[in-house]
């Protein structure tokens, strides 16, 4: 566009400057005017001095200063081929190349020697676009060769977030103990640890007599406090080839101790891997809730997901039977669903059965059943194992039993039984100690009561506070307390195990009962439930609160995707699922 000024008209032609150099490259492939003919080997392609000199630094250099080749008619160029040297001539005289998978590596090894920055970034953008974690190792290798930062970040990124397909390539065998400790230790691998620990073991296997000696330093990368205990037991804790190191030994009686003990876990060696450490940044807190009661009190086998990111709720596979009542926990990165009773069957008799989901699979399969049927009981999960306490049976008795999981046998076991038998208390474990607080006789009148189980030691005994009123009630862990929300009350009580007493925190809106409430981050969430009214009436709720202890406060997170009570409500943390590799 011409721009008008007070003193005349500035013109821009704005075709001006590719008409000229269309007109040069005329020039130059019918020979007139060009002063200098640049060679590879007996190829000759002639050229004007001062369209290269203008066009590259390099050029510039050779032609404006007192090199050899500044006074020369031909001048060779070494390490480019003949098609390669066409097409980037071409480039300078036209501002145009095709980039193809064929010389799309001559090029930038050409432009990074003649210095066309622009075309270097261009061959690099083709490269990224081309990567798989097949080839991404590689790549990594390239980009390094020629000094390229944009196609190694860019590589790096894929062989992170697709570790697992990586893990499984040939390229990561080849890789020197550096480069395989940058991955290992980097928080952004996304992947299960038990494939970081696959590749680990595969890639000092492929070399063990020269990687042995690497052992140690790369086995401490692996964090095997998110290694499912099961594989840990079966496939690490009495490998052969980490047992013939004194100093992964140590990693491993550490862990064994951390996983397996119900016991303290007493000081260890320098040696062992830092047991607190954080998960990689790839795993994420979903909230989930399962089952219980929707709109029209129909008992649901809805299963939905809230993502915090998204702030969306998702619909999952649906639970395999409509349970009334049953109990749902948490355990390596599994949701069990334990017994209630199955809606719309001939007999509705308590069920023992428990079913098992993945998220990352969605899917359900059914697992060991309990001992004994139950319903209108609670459940919490500690180490790796499942405890179901109490509830109703099958001949509708209150039960004070206890029954516990052993997720690595895949057993049941009747343990140790509460001093007082009572339906929906809140639970919550802390410290090696499991905790009963309040809940109902079979009068249906509230107990006040503490009923601790000491876990390792199989015993239980009780202690009576006015404190505790409490009725359809979650607990959950915040911080170094637990937190009792509601139940039938509007109030808020965190417990503190150490000092044996309770700290009154901000009062929810309503008098709230069979809501579900759980830990995200340090926050803490609560869904759904039935709110007692000033007059006395009972209503559905589909809200969705967060408490923040930091500053005792409550917020709104909106709405769930029904009225929703009597479901489970749970956190899991786990790795999202990473779409196939386009």
């Amino acid at each position: 566009m011409d721009e008008e000024s007070a003193d005349g008209l500035l013109f821009k032609d704005r075709d001006f400057s590719s008409d000229l150099l269309r007109q040069l490259n005329g020039l130059r492939q019918n020979r007139i005017l060009t002063d200098v003919i640049v060679c590879v080997e007996a190829w000759e392609v002639p050229c004007h001095r001062n369209v290269l000199a203008s066009s590259s630094p390099y050029f510039r250099a050779m032609f404006c200063s007192n090199f050899r080749e500044s006074g020369e008619a031909k001048v060779q160029l070494r390490g480019i081929d003949s098609t390669t040297l066409d097409q980037l001539i071409l480039y300078v005289y036209t501002g145009e190349v095709h980039i193809t998978a064929e010389n799309v590596l001559p090029l930038m090894e050409a432009t990074s020697m003649l210095q066309y920055p622009k075309l270097f970034e261009a061959c690099s953008s083709y490269l990224q676009s081309q990567l798989t974690p097949s080839n991404c190792l590689g790549m990594v290798r390239l980009s390094e060769i020629l000094s390229c930062e944009t196609l190694k970040k860019t590589a790096r990124e894929v062989a992170l977030t697709y570790f697992p397909e990586v893990a499984a390539s040939a390229d990561l065998k080849e890789l020197c103990a550096l480069e395989l400790r940058d991955y290992l230790g980097d928080d952004g691998l996304c992947g299960e640890e038990e494939k970081v620990f696959e590749a680990f073991m595969a890639w000092v296997k492929h070399d063990l007599q020269a990687r042995k000696r690497y052992m140690q330093e790369l086995f401490k990368l692996v964090r095997l406090p998110y290694i499912h205990p099961a594989f840990f037991h079966h496939f690490i804790a009495n490998d052969a080839l980490l047992q013939s190191s004194p100093s992964c030994q140590v990693i491993l009686e550490t862990a064994k101790r951390h996983m397996f003990s119900l016991y303290g876990t007493p000081s260890v060696p320098d040696l062992q891997p830092p047991w607190h450490v954080p998960p990689r940044n790839s795993y994420q807190d979903f909230l989930i809730l399962l089952g219980g009661r929707k709109d029209n009190q129909q008992t649901t086998r809805d299963v939905l997901l809230y993502n915090r990111q998204t702030d969306q709720w998702q619909s999952l596979a649906k639970l395999p039977a409509r349970l009334y009542k049953a109990t749902a926990v948490t355990l390596h990165r599994s949701i069990y669903v334990l017994g209630g009773v199955a809606v719309g069957a001939e007999k509705s008799a308590p069920s023992p059965h428990v079913y098992i989901f993945s998220l990352k699979l969605n899917q359900w399969r059914l697992g060991r059943p309990m001992l004994v049927a139950r319903y209108s009981h609670r459940s919490t999960a500690h180490k790796s194992f499942i405890f179901s306490i109490g509830g109703i049976g099958k001949g509708q008795e209150v039960m004070g039993s206890m029954e516990r999981y052993d997720s690595i046998c895949d057993v049941w076991e009747s343990m140790a039984s509460m001093p007082v038998g009572v339906l929906h208390p809140a639970v919550a474990v802390k410290d090696q100690r499991l905790y009963l607080f309040g809940g109902e006789d079979i009068m249906q009148n509230p107990v006040r009561l503490i009923q601790v189980y000491h876990i390792s030691r199989n015993t239980w005994f009780k202690m009576e506070t006015r404190m505790i009123k409490n009725v359809c009630a979650p607990a959950v862990v915040l911080g170094e307390r637990i937190v009792i929300v509601g139940g039938y009350t509007r109030r808020i009580l965190a417990y503190d195990p150490q000092s044996n007493k309770f700290i009154k925190c901000a009062d929810m809106k309503d008098r709230r009962m069979h809501h579900g409430a759980a830990v995200m981050g340090s926050k803490l969430y609560v869904t759904g439930g039935r709110r007692l009214t000033t007059d006395c009436n009972i209503e559905d709720l589909a809200s969705f609160d967060c408490y923040d202890p930091e500053t005792d406060t409550w917020t709104s997170q909106g709405q769930l995707p029904h009225k929703l009570f009597d479901h489970a409500c749970l956190t899991l943390q786990c790795i999202p699922h990473t779409s196939t590799f386009p």
